[in-house]
């Protein structure tokens, strides 16, 4: 085990994982042995590693990969897959608008940046893949709430600790659920300075082939970038740009549905 882990119990349970994947079914003795891990914290993580799904036991009780692995491979898998499809059509978008273009998606409740597509401009708004988004702060944040089903919407908004950031922040629930309406009404989310002052952002939701939300893009740029006059412009690219995408994923429109 690294020195340096500042958590050992998890880099110990990591390094199981590792070997279990590298030599395959392997009895608890040949993990103690091979890892040098104390036998009574060796029983505890492997243990909890069983009540988490991660491992299992065969007929020889050798420890062996288990489900919640291919799970969790498959949630990767699909999230990187979705940016591949993504990430020609955002650029396409930042080629037509000139602005920055950001894939989101809503993940546990919480909402992350997974792609970002520079844009040449001159005047830049620091962002970056991975970075976490206030659901009712950020333009992708809010479009990912307001397609959620009702109960879990209804759930997230109940979990929100409210920190107003800006002068137009949203500041309490009833604020949020009239702006999600209107959202949902018009079928994009605009950020007017609310997690930042002096920042502008226009997003559009992007749905599968069961017209279940899965993730949101969005158009950023600065106040002096994006305001009234081009603000509805920016909203139909993005909008365009996110059915292109959801039809990649297999999401058809009413009329195609009719057509078909």
């Amino acid at each position: 085990m690294p020195e340096s882990s500042k958590v050992p119990a998890l880099s110990r349970a990591i390094e199981i994982i590792n070997l279990i994947a590298r030599i395959g079914p392997c009895s608890a003795t040949t993990i103690i042995e091979t890892l040098g891990i104390p036998k009574s914290t060796a029983y505890l993580l492997l243990n909890e590693l069983k009540k988490q799904r991660l491992i299992s036991t065969d007929q020889q009780e050798n420890y062996c990969l288990w489900m919640k692995l291919v799970e969790l491979a498959e949630h990767a898998l699909s999230k990187l897959d979705l940016r591949e499809l993504a990430r020609p059509r955002l650029t396409q978008l930042m080629d037509e608008t000139g602005f920055l273009c950001h894939l989101g998606i809503l993940d546990h409740e919480n909402a992350y940046y997974i792609l970002k597509v520079e844009s040449p401009s001159t005047i830049s708004v620091r962002s970056h893949e991975g970075k976490s988004l206030s659901l009712y702060r950020s333009g992708i944040g809010k479009c990912l709430l307001a397609w959620q089903p009702a109960t879990l919407r209804e759930a997230i908004i109940d979990q929100l600790v409210w920190q107003p950031a800006t002068a137009t922040t949203l500041r309490h629930p009833q604020q949020l659920h009239m702006e999600l309406e209107r959202i949902r009404q018009r079928g994009w989310s605009f950020d007017n300075g609310e997690d930042y002052p002096d920042v502008r952002c226009v997003a559009a939701p992007v749905f599968d082939a069961n017209n279940k939300l899965t993730a949101a893009i969005s158009v950023v740029g600065t106040r002096l970038q994006i305001n009234e006059e081009n603000r509805d412009y920016l909203a139909g690219k993005a909008i365009a740009c996110a059915k292109d995408i959801s039809r990649l994923l297999g999401w058809k429109s009413p009329f195609d549905r009719l057509a078909s």
